[in-house]
């Protein structure tokens, strides 16, 4: 059997897999709503930019058990919130040769932050498409004279939850367009590439087949609104590129890293496709 009959015997697996063999369940019909006074849009129409690809946008919240989405709803219960207090005393602690915090620089957290992750990633001064996790260390090495953070490392994520959370409720606002474009092209040509021996796409999963069963996952249509989030199955936080890293790595693909252009690119492109729904990180999935 030669190998490209084999990669052929491979995709037509995947696919039957995703089609014929997968079980469609309803999302929840339900509005979210943290805390009984944070209302969060959960569903709304797809922007423009979607046309021809979906009518609605869905956040993953309504493809969760009613034990996870319940979770979500108050922060008591919420895992992720004890990381996003941990990232608001490092906020306002001195680190670095500088002598300086966060604080002393962006003033309080829930000012200072308030609208930063709706706009992520974003193209810096010098043209450059950065996550916020770029910002964090620039500001960290450049500013503080501090050392940088690992990517997924428990400093990183404690800080990127905290500044999510005071975005929560405001609607995706991400920029596609002028210096932006050529970046949201690429993460658009990465999100419909197939990769893997099982030759699948992003698009594959999350837009042809969201709604479906397979095997035990209730497949949503890959919305990152709610990121970083606590996922249950590895009692952590999980940031939106390691999430990236896992869904290549399911297809037998050799992955793209943490923190490289691919994962930048696919990250805007990904974000655009949320313009609707608002942010509800640090949420809680499965």
């Amino acid at each position: 059997m030669t190998l490209r009959f084999s990669r052929t015997i491979l995709a037509a697996t995947a696919a039957f897999g995703l089609s014929a063999m997968a079980l469609h369940a309803e999302m929840a019909n339900d509005e979210l709503n943290i805390n009984g006074d944070l209302p969060i849009t959960v569903k709304a129409p797809a922007a423009e930019h979607l046309k021809g690809h979906l009518d609605e946008v869905y956040s993953g919240w309504l493809f969760r058990s009613d034990e996870t989405r319940a979770m979500e709803q108050d922060d008591f219960d919420n895992p992720i919130m004890i990381f996003a207090e941990q990232g608001m005393e490092t906020w306002d602690k001195v680190d670095g040769t500088a002598g300086k915090s966060c604080a002393d620089c962006h003033g309080a957290i829930e000012e200072g932050m308030k609208g930063v992750r709706a706009t992520m990633p974003k193209v810096n001064s010098k043209g450059e498409l950065w996550s916020m996790e770029d910002y964090i260390n620039d500001c960290r090495t450049n500013r503080m004279g501090a050392e940088a953070w690992g990517w997924d490392s428990g400093p990183m994520h404690n800080m990127t939850v905290a500044i999510t959370v005071q975005s929560r409720g405001m609607p995706v606002n991400v920029k596609i367009d002028g210096e932006a474009a050529p970046f949201w092209e690429k993460g658009k040509e990465i999100y419909y590439t197939r990769y893997g021996q099982l030759e699948l796409s992003c698009a594959s999963c999350h837009e042809e087949n969201y709604g479906n069963f397979i095997r035990a996952d209730h497949l949503s249509q890959g919305q990152i609104n709610a990121f970083p989030t606590y996922r249950l199955k590895n009692a952590g936080v999980v940031s939106i590129q390691n999430r990236f890293k896992g869904c290549v790595r399911d297809t037998r693909a050799e992955t793209f890293a943490v923190g490289s252009p691919e994962f930048h690119d696919l990250e805007l492109y990904v974000a655009s496709r949320g313009m609707g729904l608002d942010i509800e990180g640090g949420g809680v999935r499965p």
